[in-house]
């Protein structure tokens, strides 16, 4: 290509760029327009590794306009971000780009895209990666898509590496897309957070002639802060006293959903505008809040990482961590959100007693274990018809969430597949992968190593970042606490600090009656028990710490008692109110709920009846991981003695967490002529390590 024409090629890439942002003197970044002439003019595989903000969607609707105007078919975009990506997509409608999505939410418009698609009418068809878990997408569309398509752009794409610190199963279908292309159909992969090897991982995938286009990961204006580690009550008072006088708005992240609906209420209690995001987060309020929190109607989310890639608001002033990730690549990837166009923004790290206990229940439960999928494969094998989740459930002791994702891998790795009746073997040979779920485990082990040291570290914080994200340009930053010699104590005041503890002593935790068993037919309900109220969540700040102390202890103190009164006669106040008190009975330790029952039974000056008899040992709800199980394993394992009194009943544990022991004791209480059932209990362990 002569001088004249590479002049001319970017001549016409400034006039799209300068259309997308809708400014005369916008200039390309350093990479930007190399990219683009890579894929546009040599038709080549790319790798951007470019960090938060730095403009990767410019490249590939810019590259998508250029290849358009030179005949090439449309661009398929393939994102976990699609309901982030409105903004950008506006901004390619300035440009001539047109865009539409297939997606679960858009069902109705899906015939009409199609038939803008056949007419050539579509410039970028966006679509996530679960869509090309469809089979009908995958036998109807995809071919055609991949044979007439100009670009194939992987957004995310570290989540295709298992190495990488987001991986997710229906990524890896991404290379049966890369075998349907045609020769000479470039390639865009973008990420901000991948280190060389998954660089290398990338590139196997997509192609060993892959292009990587690396730059500087460094955040000008970002000042990294960590604090020592802090009880709940504590980070709470801190988060409520510090947030109103740091300037803008910003985004407090979570470990858990538990955590992160916890801190948005705290801070709505504490005036504070503030508003919950997690995975579990209805898809309207979440389009909802991302807009409140842009438009700056919010002062503060608290999220997990649900809001994290491609969350693009470049005046977000401050990122807080009420607990601190798993690896400093996941944590980079999230405080990275801060300040990409303030000259000053912070980057503030908090941690807990409880980190190390969550990052591991993440890494142990990132694989399914090596029985679980032999056991489901072998069963699939042994039956004739498709088995549906619950016939699995039956057989193997999984989480229900979790059998979920052991069957997505396995689907991946064409050991099973989804047919309309259920799930059933296919004829492939497969064998578990343990090697590499080792060195992944261990990789992870590794990671988390590499975020201790950053939290203790002496050396510049982003710096140490960069460094473990393989940035051959880090250097020090000289704003962060050690660049500057700046630690600091978490402070708050004593006043804050019991007003967080009152809060976390009062939040309302309800138990929703099960109204199906575990064959999803519906519950009698003149067998249910009634709406229930839990004291506290296992081991937290308020009360949890205390039961959890107690349960080892095996005594459960007068404190305790007292506030499980109060809870009943002054906040709950069940109506019709219970005329008598009973128990869940223990084989293994016999007293210790039996006198929590009696002494609450007193207090509430309620005659308390050993009314429920355990008739045979079973193992610990905990050991079971999904209903089938559970409720298989306290089938037949309990009585109710003759001659119980028939009046409402409050009906007492410990502590909860599948609710099936309480579901079949009430179910049981209710046969023998009991009119209401209240269950009660101090602590619900349920969800501790639960992820968006």
């Amino acid at each position: 290509m002569s001088n004249q024409q590479a002049e001319n090629f970017a001549a016409e890439a400034q006039h799209c760029l300068q259309a997308l942002t809708a400014n005369q003197s916008s200039a390309f970044r350093p990479g930007q327009l190399e990219a683009i002439e890579q894929l546009v003019l040599r038709r080549k595989r790319v790798l951007l590794v470019q960090r938060t903000g730095w403009g990767k969607s410019a490249v590939y609707f810019i590259t998508t306009r250029l290849l358009r105007d030179r005949g090439a078919g449309p661009t398929l975009l393939v994102s976990p971000l699609l309901a982030l990506m409105r903004n950008q997509i506006e901004a390619a409608q300035r440009m001539g780009v047109r865009a539409a999505t297939i997606n679960s939410s858009n069902q109705e418009e899906w015939e009409g895209v199609y038939a803008e698609i056949a007419s050539d009418q579509i410039d970028v068809l966006l679509i996530s990666p679960e869509r090309l878990a469809d089979r009908g997408f995958r036998a109807e569309h995809l071919p055609s898509l991949a044979q007439r398509g100009g670009l194939l752009v992987v957004d995310e794409v570290h989540c295709i590496s298992d190495w990488g610190h987001d991986f997710r199963p229906d990524y890896r279908r991404i290379k049966g897309v890369l075998d349907l292309l045609p020769q000479g159909i470039p390639v865009l992969g973008c990420t901000a957070t991948a280190n060389n090897r998954v660089v290398d991982d990338v590139a196997e995938q997509l192609g060993t002639e892959l292009v990587p286009i690396r730059g500087p990961l460094g955040r000008d204006g970002l000042q990294l802060r960590v604090f020592a580690p802090a009880p709940q009550q504590k980070r709470l008072a801190w988060l409520a006293e510090t947030i109103p006088s740091l300037p803008g708005t910003g985004i407090v992240y979570c470990l858990t959903v538990r955590d992160a609906e916890r801190v948005a209420s705290w801070l709505t209690y504490r005036g504070i505008d503030a508003v919950a995001y997690t995975g579990d987060s209805h898809n309207d309020h979440r389009l909802e809040t991302e807009q409140q929190l842009l438009s700056n109607q919010k002062k503060v989310v608290a999220a997990t990482s649900a809001l994290g890639m491609g969350f693009d608001k470049p005046d977000l002033s401050f990122v807080i961590h009420y607990q601190a990730p798993g690896s400093p690549i996941a944590y980079y990837q999230q405080v990275g959100r801060a300040g990409r166009a303030l000259t000053e923004s912070w980057g503030i790290l908090l941690q807990g007693y409880e980190d190390a206990d969550i990052q591991n229940f993440f890494i142990d439960t990132a694989f399914p274990a090596a029985d679980q999928a032999h056991k489901i494969v072998g069963l699939l094998e042994q039956t004739v018809v498709p088995l549906k989740l619950s016939d699995i459930e039956r057989e193997v002791n999984i989480r229900h969430s979790r059998l979920e994702q052991l069957l997505k891998i396995l689907e991946v790795d064409s050991a099973v597949e989804r047919v309309d009746s259920g799930w059933q073997r296919t004829l492939q040979r497969w064998s578990y992968d343990s090697q590499r779920v080792e060195a992944v485990t261990a990789l992870r082990r590794e990671e988390q190593a590499q975020m201790a040291e950053y939290v203790s570290a002496d050396q510049c914080r982003m710096e140490l970042l960069r460094s473990h994200l393989d940035d051959s340009q880090a250097h020090p930053c000289g704003i962060c606490d050690n660049c500057l010699s700046d630690q600091r104590d978490l402070a708050a005041s004593t006043h804050t600090i019991q007003a967080a503890v009152d809060f976390l002593r009062g939040t309302e935790l309800t138990m929703e009656p099960r109204k199906q068993d575990p064959d999803r037919k519906k519950i009698p309900e003149e067998q249910r028990c009634e709406p229930g109220w839990v004291l506290a969540l296992w081991g937290d700040g308020g009360w949890g710490a205390i039961v959890q102390s107690g349960k080892a202890e095996g005594h459960f103190g007068d404190d305790l008692v007292g506030a499980s009164a109060d809870l009943i006669s002054e906040r709950w106040r069940p109506d019709p109110a219970p005329t008598w008190v009973t128990h869940v009975p223990s084989l293994r330790n016999p007293g210790l709920v039996k006198d929590l029952a009696r002494r609450i039974a007193q207090k509430l000056a309620l005659p308390w009846h050993d009314a429920v008899a355990k008739v045979h040992d079973t193992q610990p709800q905990k050991f079971m991981q999904n209903s089938a199980k559970q409720y298989a394993n306290i089938e037949g394992a309990f009585a109710v003695v003759p001659d119980v009194p028939t009046g409402p009943v409050l009906l007492v544990d410990d502590v909860v967490d599948s609710r099936w022991t309480l579901t079949v004791i009430a179910s049981q209480l209710r046969r023998a002529g009991v009119e209401l059932v209240y269950p009660f209990a101090l602590a619900d362990t349920a969800g501790r390590s639960s992820r968006d």
